[in-house]
C-alpha cells in the first residue's frame, strides 16, 4: 500500500513548454491526499528556486536532491527541518580559489538565498539555463559572499573534461549530477534522493517500499529504484525508464494524473 508519494519538479510537476503545474497533476494529487496519502517535493533545485508550484498541495519538500528536507505544518506557516547535510565549508573556501584562478562561474544557494558570482564575466549559458527553467537569475556577488551564509548546494558551470580535477581536488566533501553539459548541481558527498527518501520515511515510520516516486532525469534515477514503486514520465530518457516500474505519459499529456489514477 502506497502511504507517501515523492514528486520531481522539473519535466515531472513542470512542464518545460509552460512552466505550469496540469491542472490535472493538482488534482489528482489532492486527491491523494484526500485518501491519507502523503506527498512530498523531491527535487535537485535548492529552496530558493522553488517558487513555481501554483497551487499544488503537500506535506513537505526535499531538496537538492535530498541534501535538505522540510515538513510543512498542516496550516502551511511554518517549516520543520528533518534533515540537513550542507556543503562542506572547506569546499567552498577551495571553489572560491579556483574561481579566482579560473574564472569559473558558480552558483552558491543555501536555505534563504542564492547567489551567482562570475570573477572573470558570466557564461552565455547562464542566463540561458534560467531562462529555460524559468528562474530568476540570482544577484551578483563576490565569490567570498558565499561564506557569510550556509551553502547547500554549488551550480557550477564547467564542462564534463573539468570533472575529474573539480571533484577530486576542489569539492572533495560532494558528488556532482550533470542533467545539462555546461553545468553541475553539487552537493553533499552521498547524498541523492534516495537517502532522502530514507530519511523522510524514517520521520513518518514508513517503509521505502510503501512509497511511490516520479521522476524523469537522471539525478531521479536513484530514487526510482528504491521507493516500492518507480515511476518515470513518458518524457524521460531510456535510461530513466528502464530504472522505473511504471512508464506513464508526459508531463503535457497528464502523465502524473494518469499514473495515479491507474496506480492508486
Amino acid at each position: 500500500m502506497t502511504k507517501i508519494i515523492f514528486l520531481d519538479i522539473d519535466g515531472t510537476l513542470l512542464s518545460f513548454r509552460t512552466h505550469r503545474v496540469p491542472q490535472s497533476t493538482i488534482e489528482a494529487v489532492a486527491e491523494a491526499r484526500r485518501q491519507g496519502i502523503k506527498v512530498w517535493i523531491a527535487t535537485g533545485r535548492p529552496l530558493p528556486f522553488v517558487r513555481n508550484l501554483g497551487e499544488l498541495e503537500y506535506d513537505g519538500i526535499m531538496c537538492v536532491n535530498g541534501a535538505q528536507c522540510q515538513l510543512l505544518s498542516p496550516d502551511r506557516s511554518r517549516w520543520t527541518v528533518i534533515h540537513s547535510q550542507p556543503v562542506p565549508r572547506e569546499d567552498v573556501e577551495r571553489m572560491i580559489g579556483e574561481q579566482h584562478r579560473t574564472g569559473l562561474a558558480v552558483v552558491y544557494a543555501g536555505n534563504e538565498r542564492a547567489i551567482l558570482t562570475a570573477p572573470k564575466g558570466l557564461p552565455d549559458a547562464v542566463n540561458e539555463i534560467f531562462t529555460m527553467l524559468d528562474i530568476k537569475v540570482p544577484p551578483f556577488a563576490e565569490p567570498e559572499e558565499a561564506l557569510s551564509f550556509t551553502v547547500m548546494q554549488v551550480i557550477a558551470f564547467y564542462t564534463e573534461a573539468e570533472q575529474k580535477h573539480i571533484i577530486r581536488d576542489i569539492l572533495k566533501g560532494c558528488d556532482d549530477t550533470r542533467w545539462h553539459p555546461v553545468f553541475a548541481d553539487c552537493i553533499a558527498r552521498g547524498t541523492n534522493k534516495a537517502s532522502g527518501i530514507d530519511h523522510v520515511c524514517r520521520h513518518y515510520g514508513f517503509q521505502p517500499s510503501e512509497a511511490m516516486a516520479f521522476g524523469d532525469g537522471g539525478n531521479d534515477i536513484e530514487m526510482l529504484r528504491h521507493a516500492g514503486i518507480g515511476v518515470a514520465m513518458g518524457n524521460a530518457s531510456d535510461e530513466v525508464k528502464a530504472a522505473a516500474d511504471y512508464v506513464t505519459e508526459s508531463v503535457d499529456d497528464d502523465g502524473v494524473a494518469k499514473a495515479l489514477q491507474r496506480l492508486l
